[in-house]
């Protein structure tokens, strides 16, 4: 066992190196991009399914609550907590439009819509970030190393350097803390 756990950080460790050669510009501009929209007084909304699911709702609290620092809260929202809607949505159209049919209610121009997606081929997630372009809103995808059918949908791809859904979960992780920390240092320490 004690192999395996080396084995396995050390896998995460160099998948993070790669990420620190390849991700850097791309985070820097999803940065700016989330930092633009709030300034602007526009809302954040992130979707995803199974554990990015849970990093939308994490980074949803981490931008209306707090990272770092006490600020005022960003106006951020998890398109994957309304279980009655996720349910209607789910059972009176499909499953496929549970994302796309609440950026369709709630987004506007100037708006951006963080889609997560380790493959990029999400269908839930590909239909909110066409929804979120036909919307005029900016979308940032974060997915596995091809980028998969999401890159022709985002205005700015993070794409983490693995094929391996537990790696990339992680690296989008320690990226999207990385940009909240941006985020609170360039609207509320400068």
């Amino acid at each position: 066992m004690k192999d395996d756990i080396r084995g396995q950080l050390l896998q995460s460790i160099d998948i993070k190196t790669r990420a620190l050669e390849r991700c850097v510009e791309s985070v820097e501009k999803a940065a700016r991009l989330l930092i633009d929209c709030f300034q602007r007084g526009g809302t954040v909304y992130i979707c995803g399914n199974g554990g990015s699911a849970a990093d939308a709702q994490h980074v949803a609290g981490e931008l209306v609550g707090r990272f770092r620092i006490n600020r005022q809260a960003l106006p951020c929202l998890a398109l994957t907590t309304d279980s009655s809607i996720m349910t209607a949505v789910a059972n009176d159209f499909d499953f496929e439009e549970v994302f796309a049919r609440q950026v369709s209610a709630f987004a506007h121009p100037g708006d951006c819509l963080i889609a997560l997606s380790t493959s990029g081929n999400a269908t839930n997630v590909l239909k909110a970030a066409a929804v979120a372009r036909k919307s005029k809103c900016t979308v940032i995808a974060f997915t596995g190393e091809t980028g998969g059918q999401l890159k022709e949908l985002a205005d700015c791809l993070v794409a983490a350097p693995s094929d391996q859904t537990p790696r990339i979960q992680e690296v989008h992780i320690t990226l999207l803390h990385i940009i909240c920390g941006l985020i609170e240092k360039t609207m509320f320490q400068s």
